[in-house]
């Protein structure tokens, strides 16, 4: 699937959307289904998600869901169902839609904050893990449930993104068993950045997404662009890269704010 440069904002109509402070916040809200997705949320987040690389007011995002669960894939009625009854092509077709979704996220220049407040199941996990940052509350539970219905445990960039956080060796396991860890076992392994009791949760992940938004936009988009792309480089590669993007940081005006509320002992006010 190919993705456009620019895509067009549009208010989504499948989750909540809110914006404050340079923070955009979406929530996935079918609580009654455990935020399972449905084609529509899909495409909505995949448009949502295209359309905040061009959206200035915007520095940061947090993704979360409402109720008891963060998501918990794909809906049986909704996805599942009709799936089964479709052409090769038309799965195909659905796969690719999948993974556009965690390429908008990944190809996004501003940090997102995966807010993970139940269970984080199958899509809804890979998702999550499509995110830079994740915090967790204690009653979060991870399951790349894929292989569990028959399907490869390798979905939505899940076999690329997860050996870089936990290992070759974990996410084996977790992703060719489908098993179940809580958010203790996630922080230990490295699946998650912070676990906080879930009333604190929402204050937490806005703290980390403020701190974020007011940082300097064009360092930070230099560094996710470069711990996204440095994943393929040699160790050689990888220098040329980040001496390329310091330099063009470099030209930037937070470059000079920063030095100037280092030398007059004040916070940075990047613009």
């Amino acid at each position: 699937m190919r993705l456009a440069n620019r895509v067009e904002w549009a208010e989504p109509r499948s989750f909540r959307y809110e914006e404050a402070d340079g923070i955009a916040t979406i929530t996935l809200d079918r609580p009654q289904r455990l935020n399972a997705l449905t084609f529509e949320v899909y495409r909505e987040l995949t448009a949502t998600f295209g359309a905040l690389a061009d959206r200035d007011s915007v520095r940061a995002v947090i993704l979360t869901g409402e109720g008891r669960a963060f998501c918990t894939g794909g809906d049986v009625h909704d996805i599942i169902g009709p799936l089964l009854a479709m052409t090769p092509p038309e799965r195909a077709e659905f796969t690719r839609m999948t993974c556009a979704l965690v390429r908008r996220m990944r190809d996004l220049p501003r940090p997102i904050v995966a807010a993970v407040n139940g269970v984080c199941a199958g899509a809804g996990a890979a998702i999550a893990l499509a995110a830079d940052l994740r915090v967790a509350a204690t009653e979060a539970r991870f399951a790349f449930l894929f292989v569990q219905v028959g399907l490869s445990g390798a979905d939505m960039g899940a076999a690329h993104l997860l050996p870089r956080l936990v290992g070759a060796g974990r996410a084996a396991e977790l992703l060719m068993t489908g098993e179940m860890v809580d958010a203790t076992e996630a922080y230990r392994i490295g699946l998650v950045n912070r676990v906080v009791p879930l009333t604190e949760l929402p204050v937490a992940a806005r703290s980390l997404a403020a701190k974020l938004a007011a940082g300097p936009a064009q360092g930070i988009a230099q560094t996710k662009r470069a711990l996204e792309r440095e994943a393929t480089m040699d160790f050689h590669q990888a220098l040329d890269h980040e001496a390329a993007a310091q330099a063009v940081c470099m030209e930037h005006p937070d470059f000079a704010e920063g030095f100037a509320a280092f030398r007059d002992k004040r916070s940075p006010r990047f613009k």
